[in-house]
């Protein structure tokens, strides 16, 4: 009787979403889009930086992004944290507002879009094998696909679906300039990825995001649960994998970095090789990080104790604003943080 309640329940939940909440977000994000279509990129870019700047640190999950960076950065100073912050929130709504315009950006890129060592992806194109070029949510991390129509070769995507059906229609609409299959992620999206790598397709993907399943890797010191996907792949049929680097140049100009292809000496033991390959990926996206943190997305609660964390960080916030790390949240936030080498940072 109660699960029948239960299931009722949900049934009623998801029809009120379906017929009430899930149009009211459409149309509010079909409102947010139009209005910044009408203005061009440059201004649209500026305005949302500006609106990141002003708005952004000053909402509760901003305390999540300074636990992480307390975290990831043990040395920085509250001061310098905040301003990472507002350079995170800068970045993180550009990237917003300049949805509306991907469906241009997309193909009208030659003035936006800085392509550096860009002979590895026309090596990648060319080698007559599948590839796989993975990247993180950093800068405007829908720029890097883009490298498939600078190729002209389609360019399959893994991502997440949005919650909402409606708007997850309108996220596929801007992302349909770029040649390929979008194939949402989970146990059949890798089944349809491996179809189509078998006949020689080309895919991109995101390895930053947080997940319940999947291996324990060092990210920043700490591990992190990882899907092992790529690894997988390359170290079963010898596909190249390749890191590839998007960065905000200045407003709505972008450079995409293409680096040599990951590769590790295989051992024999594919459990661990599967997570020595995933550990070095995640060093090279911690690499990019370290590099510029502002355009990472560190409202993410890639650890585990994020999650909480930030909480306990958030109640203590009148020490952080007089330039104080409270001292029990920060020894928590760092228990178990393996020192890294020098030359790995």
């Amino acid at each position: 009787m109660k699960k029948k309640k239960r299931s009722l329940k949900r049934r009623l939940k998801r029809a009120f979403f379906l017929c009430t909440r899930y149009p009211l977000e459409l149309i509010g994000a079909l409102i947010f889009c139009f209005f910044f279509r009408l203005l061009p990129l440059d201004w649209a870019s500026g305005i949302g930086g500006f609106l990141g700047r002003r708005i952004g640190p000053k909402l509760r999950i901003s305390w999540v992004a300074r636990y992480n960076l307390m975290k990831a950065f043990p040395e920085k100073t509250s001061a310098e944290i905040d301003e990472i912050v507002v350079g995170m929130w800068d970045n993180l709504v550009r990237t917003f507002v300049e949805y509306p315009h991907l469906r241009v950006l997309s193909v009208d890129y030659a003035d936006r879009i800085e392509f550096e060592n860009y002979e590895r992806a026309e090596a990648l194109r060319d080698d007559g094998v599948a590839g796989i070029l993975f990247s993180a949510h950093i800068g405007n991390w829908e720029i890097s696909s883009v490298l498939g129509n600078k190729l002209g070769m389609p360019l399959h995507r893994i991502y997440r679906s949005a919650n909402n059906p409606y708007v997850e229609w309108l996220f596929r609409y801007f992302r349909q300039k770029i040649p390929g299959v979008l194939v949402p992620k989970g146990v059949s999206g890798f089944r349809r990825i491996v179809e189509l790598m078998r006949a020689n397709g080309h895919f991109a993907l995101l390895v930053d995001q947080k997940m319940n399943e999947g291996i324990a890797v060092d990210f920043f010191g700490y591990d992190v649960m990882t899907t092992p996907s790529i690894a997988s792949l390359v170290l079963k049929h010898d596909y190249p994998a390749v890191p590839v680097r998007s960065r905000r140049l200045n407003g709505a100009h972008y450079r995409l970095t293409v680096e040599e292809p990951l590769k590790i000496e295989k051992t024999g033991d594919a459990a661990e090789d599967t997570r020595r390959f995933m550990t070095a990926a995640n060093h090279v996206l911690e690499r990019w990080i370290r590099d510029d943190p502002a355009q990472w997305l560190w409202v993410h609660k890639r650890w585990n104790d994020s999650k909480t964390g930030w909480i306990d960080l958030y109640k203590q916030r009148r020490l952080w604003k007089k330039g104080v790390k409270p001292q029990a949240v920060f020894d928590a936030a760092i228990k178990g943080r393996r020192p890294r080498p020098r030359s790995a940072q």
